[in-house]
């Protein structure tokens, strides 16, 4: 927790991880605003956070994308289908009119601890 976020990035609550929203933005909070870029962003952060906790994708059961152009979707199912081995988290994806920062994505999970 830090000024910035006044809540953890990654909470663990009996063997379950939520991880906080990812936004697709570089380490001096600007936005990261090609598609196939940003949503790697996104893909990369959530990974971090999980790493930091001992986990990896392969733990997550739930996902949620919010996007600011609804046309991301299919480089969204790209990268899902490439990152995440069948049977896929099952997933939400929304269309929304701002996420923080100008960012285009932001990407939460739900992971669980085996």
């Amino acid at each position: 927790m830090s000024d910035a976020h006044p809540y953890e990035l990654a909470f663990e609550k009996d063997g379950i991880v939520y991880v906080s929203g990812a936004a697709a933005i570089d380490a001096d909070h600007n936005p990261i605003l090609g598609d196939v870029e940003c949503i790697e962003a996104a893909f990369e952060a959530v990974s971090s956070r999980l790493a930091k906790l001992g986990l990896g994708l392969e733990h997550v059961v739930k996902t949620s994308f919010f996007v600011t152009d609804i046309n991301l979707r299919d480089e969204v199912n790209r990268q899902y289908s490439a990152r995440f081995a069948e049977p896929r988290p099952a997933r939400t994806f929304v269309e929304v009119s701002a996420i923080p920062y100008g960012a285009r994505v932001a990407f939460e999970a739900i992971a669980h601890r085996p």
